[in-house]
């Protein structure tokens, strides 16, 4: 269905569930990762420090997912928790529930469950983010945000903010059109698809040649 373009650096960092593929050369104790989708698993954060001793940025604004942070121990210095969702502008959304709030505590602020109960949460836009921390270049973003992926990638190309590596995933329901449209807009910016697990989808841009 897509086209891959093999590289013989991707390993695969995190669990099962929370797990991505990624480039191994393109990663360094330099790198700077926001990883947008925190949940109930942060083990691709803690492995990308473990592994390359970089900073990783992880932002999530449900309750559940600052409740999961709070509960863990001795967290690395390098990983820094932000309580707020990313999104095109600096807003407050309401993140609707899921539909089956006993196995998934993912909330939408598209309301992919069709559901009536909410929370109001900050977010910001990722070049919000960038000047705050006073950072000009974004080495990996990870988007695992409930369907606000697509605002996002807008706000990326209308702000020509092109991180090294992005790795995203598609929320359903999405039409395999509107993925082949995101492909085919990032691939007019240099970015190849380089590895797919289900839905999440691992770019990297062709001009980079390793890690600064």
């Amino acid at each position: 269905m897509f086209t891959t373009k093999t590289r013989a650096d991707l390993i695969r960092l995190g669990s099962e569930y929370g797990g991505w593929v990624i480039p191994a050369s393109l990663a360094n104790e330099k790198s700077i990762c926001y990883c947008a989708g925190v949940g109930e698993d942060i083990t691709f954060d803690l492995a990308l420090i473990e592994r390359f001793g970089c900073t990783v940025h992880a932002f999530d604004p449900t309750p559940e997912a600052h409740a999961h942070v709070e509960s863990l121990e001795h967290l690395p210095d390098k990983f820094k928790y932000h309580r707020f969702g990313v999104w095109s502008e600096d807003t407050t959304l309401k993140f609707f529930a899921p539909r089956n709030p006993e196995a998934d505590i993912s909330h939408s602020a598209l309301n992919l469950g069709g559901t009536e109960k909410y929370f109001e949460g900050q977010v910001r836009s990722i070049r919000s983010i960038m000047s705050e921390l006073g950072q000009d270049q974004i080495d990996l973003l990870k988007l695992d945000i409930e369907g606000a992926e697509h605002a996002v990638l807008n706000h990326l190309e209308c702000e020509a903010i092109w991180p090294h590596v992005l790795c995203i995933e598609f929320d359903q329901p999405c039409a395999i059109s509107t993925i082949r449209r995101r492909i085919q807009m990032l691939a007019s910016h240099e970015y190849s698809v380089v590895a797919t697990e289900r839905w999440n989808f691992t770019f990297v841009r062709d001009s980079v040649a390793a890690a600064r």
